[in-house]
Order: structure tokens, then sequence, then C-alpha cells
């Protein structure tokens, strides 16, 4: 369905339900959103939001779109939860190679079961990683920034990483350098428990992110009133919203 996240067009959930396994995970929207949506009898929703459930009927969907759009896979939850089997993955990709007009943005927090399902079996089925599938990984504070070395294992075109929520300073200097991130995203935490982020910590994103020629997306600053996203989410005068391979950006 269309999306209001602002770094890509349209969402796809072949699989809802997930877990929570850091601390960026403990507000988040899906565990909230999971409950009205099984309110409003809104098939794939029937279960507890920590149950995870793959959705076959669902694969065939972005197959039908016909104007090229960015497709954020599984913003119910996480393609690469130890409960999908690996199947069902290669299932999800075997579509995404078949929708190619589309680029897949593929997010996880479990980087490690995404490399290895590829060099376990995505490998031998696919050959190569589709050209058309981003992939990334959500890093909230320095702590878990380790993420961004088992993502460098994925063979993906465009790799990026969700600094949502960003809790603290980060400083992903050494995976800009050596060529492991193309793509960098940022944002504050929204909603009535959010915790606050620091504009200083997404100047730094940003300074980090141009000095490596990476592009730059913020997409809010958070807050427990309001976002503010889009074009609300100015920093130094200016939005940033950049996507890899525009501007020169690689």
């Amino acid at each position: 369905m269309p999306s209001t996240i602002e770094w890509t067009d349209e969402t796809w959930n072949p699989v809802t339900g997930c877990s929570r396994v850091s601390p960026g995970c403990d507000n988040c929207y899906m565990f909230a959103l999971y409950p009205r949506l099984r309110a409003m009898d809104v098939p794939g929703y029937e279960t507890a939001p920590d149950s995870v459930q793959m959705l076959p009927e669902r694969l065939r969907a972005p197959l039908s779109w016909r104007r090229p759009r960015r497709v954020f896979v599984n913003s119910m939850s996480d393609l690469f939860h130890p409960h999908v089997e690996y199947d069902f993955i290669s299932d999800v990709f075997a579509v995404m190679v078949e929708a190619h007009q589309h680029v897949f943005q593929v997010l996880t927090k479990r980087p490690g079961r995404a490399a290895g399902w590829w060099q376990g079996h995505g490998q031998s089925r696919f050959g190569e990683w589709p050209e058309n599938v981003w992939m990334g990984t959500s890093v909230e504070s320095q702590k878990y920034a380790p993420r961004l070395t088992v993502l460098r294992r994925v063979p993906a075109a465009v790799r990026f990483v969700s600094a949502e929520p960003l809790l603290e300073r980060l400083d992903l200097t050494p995976w800009l350098e050596d060529g492991t991130l193309h793509w960098v995203i940022a944002g504050g935490e929204s909603g009535p428990r959010a915790r606050p982020m620091d504009l200083n910590w997404a100047r730094d994103l940003r300074d980090q992110s141009a000095k490596a020629n990476v592009a730059f997306f913020l997409k809010q600053l958070g807050g427990r009133r309001g976002k503010h996203s889009g074009p609300d989410a100015v920093l130094d005068g200016a939005t940033w919203v950049e996507i890899p391979g525009r501007n020169g950006l690689r």
C-alpha cells in the first residue's frame, strides 16, 4: 500500500509480526499499529504482534504495480526474523527479481541471518544478488554499529543504515570509508514515549556522509507531539532527502 514513510513509496508485507531485539525496538510503531489492524479484521493481523506469520497470498502483489516505485519490504516485520523460513525468503526474492521495475528496500535488525541465507541458499538459487534489492540494517546506538560489519557480507549494490530512532551520537566513519554504506537514513523517535534526539547527532551523520560522498536522508526530527517529518524535518535551514545514485552520490 502507499506509504507515509518518507524514504519509500510503497510498503509490502508478505510477513507480519516481529519481536524486539534491541533498545531501538522499545517503542516500535508495529506493536501499536498491529492491534488496531486486528480489531479492524485486516487479514494477516489475527494473532499477537510477536507471532510471526508468512503470508504467501501476498507474494505476487508487486507484480501488479506497473509504475516503478521504491518498495519497503516488511514494514510490519523483519524478512530475516528467525521464524521466517529460508525457502519463504527465497520466494520473496524470486518475486523481487521478477518485479525488476521496482527497487526493493529490505531493512533488518538481523543482518547475520541475511548473510547466512545468501551464502547457504540465495546465492545457489539466484547466482548474483538482485541489483534492484537494497539491503539495510538498523543502528540506533554505537553498541549496535557492528551490525554494519555483518551487513558488508551481503553483496547488495546499495547497502544502507537506518539510524532511527537515533538514541546517541554515532560514528559511522569506518563503514562509510570502507564502502560498506551507500545510504544513511537518520531520524528521531516519535510518539508519546519518544526519546529525544539531539540535532547535533543528525549533523554529525550528515557531515560524515558528505565527507564520504554518501547519500544522507533525514527522515524526521521526532518528538512526542508530531514527528516533524517531510518539509518540517529541517536541519540548518534545509531538508536532507538524498537518494543513492542521484546528484553524483554513490
